[in-house]
């Protein structure tokens, strides 16, 4: 299994096709203070683009989204795995969730270098919590947050 396996959520965001609209948006978050575990940038249609962020704190995201009037639209929970890398790493995690019957949706793994990996992995929301027990995920390493108005909630939050 590897080495840390944490729940992450991943929030969807449709920006311009514009040049430069993301660099925009990722320096709007920046100056908010928000650090992200990873970003994806995929055209939608002629015009439009989604940009997919995974904050480090969800709640973070959330408030510096709403104080810079970006619209969320869309949130989904999965798992963030590293390790050091070896033949078959990845392998041993899918084989995992296989035991447990669950099917992973999407799965997208890199080499991050200095002998290590890292990657995102997601699940259907019906096996979130049983893919967790399953890996021995973590919860996201967020503070506990008060929710306020207007934040997009998850299933993992913290609150008190």
């Amino acid at each position: 299994m590897p080495d840390q396996i944490r729940r992450i959520d991943s929030f969807c965001l449709t920006v311009s096709d514009e040049p430069g609209e993301a660099a925009r948006v990722l320096a709007a978050l920046q100056g908010e203070g928000v650090n992200l575990l990873g970003i994806s940038l995929l055209q939608h249609d002629a015009d439009k683009s989604e940009l997919d962020l995974i904050p480090e704190i969800s709640g973070a995201l959330r408030r510096a989204a709403k104080t810079k009037g970006l619209m969320l639209t869309r949130m989904k929970t999965g798992f963030l795995i590293q390790d050091e890398d070896r033949p078959g790493a990845v392998a041993d995690t899918a084989k995992t969730l296989a035991a447990a019957n669950i099917s992973d949706i999407s799965m997208q793994v890199f080499c991050a270098g200095s002998g290590h990996y890292g990657g995102m992995l997601w699940v259907g929301a019906d096996d979130l919590r049983r893919a967790a027990r399953a890996l021995g995920a973590t919860s996201s390493h967020r503070p506990k947050l008060e929710p306020k108005a207007g934040d997009y909630p998850s299933p993992f939050d913290e609150i008190r």
